[in-house]
């Protein structure tokens, strides 16, 4: 089994940047990438620094990749399914992927990311990023004034069509599924004029560049629109690995770190992007990476030093 100094669980915005600030320590880091994941879905982000007209999230993980390997950066596509602690902090980590491959290193840092709950509906993932969005924070001046429809299911659609009542007036939620919305909610969406339908969604219906024109219902009726949003709550947060480290996680799975270093409380483990606990958005998600990739070298270099220090000790 061959070993580094630390080791990345996900290929991801978060990942990567920790990969590219613990390659220029000059470590040996390896990234383990399932190749797979929110970024891979995103046709484009809007809101980041120097990409005014957006940028796709294969391409800042095709260049982020590119960047790192100029580093020394090594990669591997697998998924990690087995993660063990060797014993007592400092002794290091071995991860075993899917492939039956084994990995060690004395850190680790999970950058798992989470994935949200999207039906198989025909178009719908040809418009994420471009015309149809998942966060309000990232994506709710994309839909200013424009027609909108929230897809999702239950409270947490209704929950997302209230959270964007603030950008347009011109707003339906379709509860897809017909899961149970509580009468507060219902009330409210009365209240903010917002339409709500409760049927299922047969199609999206896109233009072949990803534009956005509407849905049709199970019902064969017919609703346009400019803009989407998705909502159907249950998402995966890819947290499992964490869990059998024996990391504090929240009640909705998400991991506790430390705010300053991203250590979870498993000494040598760290936490990064939408894994842990944030605003589920790519620039915090490149800064959570950045910021665990220096507490992680930290970590290295006082670990080479007691080594070096053993290694005195015995000789003498």
């Amino acid at each position: 089994m061959e070993q580094y100094d630390s080791l990345i669980v996900g290929g991801g915005i978060a990942g990567l940047q920790a990969a590219i600030q613990l390659g220029r320590y000059e470590h040996r880091v390896l990234v383990i990438d399932a190749g797979y994941g929110r970024s891979t879905l995103c046709k484009s982000y809007h809101n980041l620094l120097g990409w005014p007209d957006g940028v796709s999230g294969e391409e800042l993980r095709r260049l982020g990749r590119l960047q790192a390997e100029k580093l020394g950066v090594s990669f591997v596509k697998d998924e990690v399914v087995q993660a063990v602690n060797k014993g007592k902090p400092g002794d290091g980590f071995e991860l075993w992927g899917k492939s039956g491959m084994g990995y060690e290193a004395p850190t680790l840092l999970l950058a798992t990311g989470l994935l949200d709950r999207i039906p198989e509906l025909p178009k719908l993932k040809d418009c994420l990023g471009l015309t149809v969005y998942v966060c309000p924070d990232c994506d709710g001046y994309e839909i200013k004034s424009k027609q909108t429809i929230v897809m999702g299911s239950g409270d947490s659609g209704a929950g997302m069509a209230l959270t964007l009542s603030s950008r347009t007036d011109r707003l339906t939620y379709v509860n897809h599924q017909q899961r149970a919305v509580s009468s507060e909610l219902l009330a409210k969406l009365k209240e903010k004029r917002i339409t709500y339908v409760a049927e299922d969604i047969l199609e999206v219906m896109a233009e072949t560049n990803g534009l956005f024109r509407g849905i049709v219902l199970a019902n064969g009726e017919r609703i346009g629109a400019e803009r989407g949003f998705i909502a159907f709550g249950g998402n995966e947060v890819k947290s499992d690995l964490a869990r059998q480290l024996g990391a504090e996680r929240m009640e909705n799975r998400h991991i506790v770190t430390d705010a300053r270093s991203k250590m979870t409380s498993v000494p040598f483990v760290w936490a990064a992007g939408d894994v842990g606990v944030h605003a589920e958005q790519v620039t915090i998600a490149m800064g959570e990476g950045a910021q665990a990739a220096i507490w992680i070298n930290k970590a290295l270099l006082m670990l080479k030093e007691e080594a070096n220090i053993h290694r005195v000790v015995v000789r003498s």
